[in-house]
């Protein structure tokens, strides 16, 4: 369910009036407002995307979300203008799931999901008994068990759908691990009470974390990478193109490509690549 909010308008800025509706975002057609997860892709829009947007006359507006469920909540109701936090398959689902109808532009560069320790510095030295949180939204979850399943720490069932598995579907686990799925925004806080633990790229980056320091790096599939999208009725609108154009364009890959900036060392999706 949605969190309720409304606009105000105050010396022609929009500033957020906690606890009630929010007005249309688009009521202005030369604002584009963004609503983002906590971690790097609010820095992407707004150091990547929105100095090109502003370029073309735009102004940008970014506003973070605690959570995987707001954003595209906000985004149906008209509270936004577009989204940037989510891979393919966790959107593909929530919008068949709440009915909504949004639409994906295209994927942009993605850090992956890691497996963190501060106790143990290498998948070998897990041992039964060991904690290990993961992400608790189904599509996250699926994520994360299939990642353990590359790892070889576990094997999913083979009559399961792998991108619904939950962890009573997991037939072996050699290890005895025991896993323990939370709210993906917790997953770094619990890394000095357990042995390990599953967390997203966005998470991992907005707690401090060195990707780097991952026992393990899971490789993106491309339905694994977010995406931004908009409501289907904008689409085809004016700054909807504008995003697409922006994100295509030299600027955006050379703020991508920087290597002073975290997303050096995202993965890119097909078409950039292909691009470049």
């Amino acid at each position: 369910m949605g969190i309720r909010h409304s606009w105000r308008v105050a010396s022609g800025v929009l500033l957020l009036a906690c606890g009630l509706q929010f007005a249309q975002a688009n009521s202005d057609p030369q604002t584009v407002t963004f609503g983002v997860a906590p971690g790097p892709y609010g820095d992407m829009v707004k150091q990547a995307i929105a100095p090109s947007l502003k370029e073309k006359g735009y102004k940008v507006i970014v506003r973070e979300f605690s959570d995987y469920v707001q954003p595209n909540m906000a985004l149906a109701n008209g509270s936004i203008d577009a989204n940037l936090f989510q891979h393919s398959l966790y959107f593909d689902k929530f919008t068949a799931d709440k009915g909504l109808k949004l639409t994906k532009l295209l994927a942009v560069p993605t850090a992956g999901m890691g497996l963190y320790s501060h106790k143990i510095k290498s998948l070998d030295a897990l041992k039964k008994g060991d904690i290990v949180t993961l992400s608790n939204d189904p599509t996250n979850l699926a994520r994360g068990l299939r990642f353990l399943q590359a790892l070889k720490l576990i094997t999913i069932k083979p009559n399961i759908d792998p991108t619904k598995a939950s962890e009573r579907d997991i037939a072996s686990n050699p290890k005895g691990l025991v896993f323990k799925p939370l709210e993906a925004a917790q997953l770094p806080r619990t890394l000095d009470g357990v042995t390990a633990s599953l967390v997203n790229g966005n998470f991992a980056i907005a707690a401090g974390m060195d990707l780097s320091t991952a026992l393990a790096q899971e490789q993106l599939d491309e339905n694994l990478k977010n995406i931004i999208a908009v409501r289907s009725e904008d689409a085809d609108k004016p700054f909807a193109k504008d995003i697409v154009s922006v994100v295509k364009s030299p600027a955006y890959a050379a703020a991508i490509n920087d290597p002073q900036n975290v997303f050096i060392s995202f993965q890119k999706p097909e078409w950039m690549a292909a691009a470049q």
